[in-house]
C-alpha cells in the first residue's frame, strides 16, 4: 500500500501560515513525493487550505468532528461540513481531545462512523500514557481501543489507524523501533481478528510522537508502519518536506 505522511498542525495556524502550503507544493514539484501528502489545518483553514493545494497532490483533513450531521450544538463542526470545506479525512480521538475533553472510545467510535456517512476517511488515534507503558499496559491498551473505537465497516478505503504513544507527542520522546514494530504488529493482528484479513492488511497504521526529519528515515522503515502523523514538524514546510522525502 502506499505510504501517508499526515500534518496535524493542532491549534495552529491564521492565514498567512498558508504561505507554507505554497512552499510545500514547490518542495513537491522539484521532488515528487512517493507517498501520500495530508496537511489536517484548524477548522477555520481547511476551506482556505484545500483552495491552497487544489492542483498538487496535498490532500486536507479535518482535527475533529462532531458525532452527528447538524443540529444544535453551538461551536461543534460536523464532518458532512468539513468535506463540504475540501477535506478528504478527519482524526477522531487524538489523545489530547481524549484528555482534554474527556473523549470516550464509543465517542471516537460514533465520530468515525460520522466521517464515514460523510465520505470522509477516520484517522483514528490510538496510544498509551506513560504510565500505562511503564505498567506493561501498553499493548492492552491500544487493543482496547481500537476493538472500541472503530467501526465494524471500516475498510482501507475510509480508516486509518494512527497509534501515537501519549508520553511522546510533543515531548522529543520516542519509542525504539522495536517498541513501535511490536505495537503496529498487535495492531495489524488485531485489525484482522476486527474485520478479517483483507481489510486489515488494506488499512492503513500510521506513528505519531516526536516524529521529526533525523528520524522520520528510521521509523518509516519498521515493519507494518505506513506512514506518519505529524506535529509541530509539519507546520514548517522545509521541515515536513524532509520528513516526506524519508519515505
Amino acid at each position: 500500500m502506499r505510504q501517508l505522511a499526515a500534518g496535524n498542525w493542532k491549534m495552529n495556524g491564521v492565514t498567512a501560515s498558508l504561505s507554507e502550503v505554497e512552499v510545500l507544493k514547490q518542495h513537491l514539484k522539484a521532488r515528487p513525493a512517493n507517498c501520500d501528502v495530508m496537511i489536517c489545518p484548524p477548522a477555520t483553514l481547511v476551506m482556505a487550505l484545500a483552495e491552497a493545494a487544489a492542483g498538487s497532490p496535498i490532500q486536507v483533513g479535518g482535527q475533529n468532528c462532531h458525532a452527528k450531521a447538524s443540529g444544535a450544538h453551538t461551536g461543534d463542526v460536523s464532518a458532512q461540513m468539513l468535506a463540504d470545506a475540501g477535506a478528504t479525512a478527519v482524526i477522531v480521538g487524538h489523545s489530547e481531545r481524549r484528555a482534554d475533553h474527556g473523549e470516550t472510545n464509543e465517542q471516537v467510535r460514533a465520530k468515525a462512523e460520522a466521517a464515514h456517512a460523510a465520505g470522509l476517511t477516520a484517522i483514528i488515534c490510538l496510544g498509551e500514557t506513560l504510565k500505562q507503558r511503564e505498567a506493561g499496559e501498553t499493548l492492552a491498551v491500544v487493543h482496547d481501543q481500537l476493538q472500541h473505537s472503530l467501526p465494524t465497516d471500516s475498510t482501507g478505503a475510509n480508516t486509518i489507524i494512527a497509534y501515537e504513544p501519549v508520553w511522546a507527542i510533543g515531548t522529543g520522546l520516542t519509542p525504539t523501533p522495536a517498541q513501535v514494530g511490536e505495537v503496529h504488529q498487535a495492531l495489524r493482528g488485531a485489525l484482522s481478528a476486527l474485520v478479517g484479513p483483507e481489510a486489515a492488511h488494506a488499512i492503513r497504521i500510521l506513528y505519531g510522537g516526536s516524529v521529526k526529519p533525523d528520524n522520520a528515515d528510521e521509523l518509516m522503515g519498521v515493519g507494518d508502519v505506513d506512514g506518519a502523523l505529524v506535529g509541530g514538524a509539519s507546520l514548517k514546510a522545509a521541515d515536513f518536506a524532509k520528513i516526506i522525502a524519508a519515505f
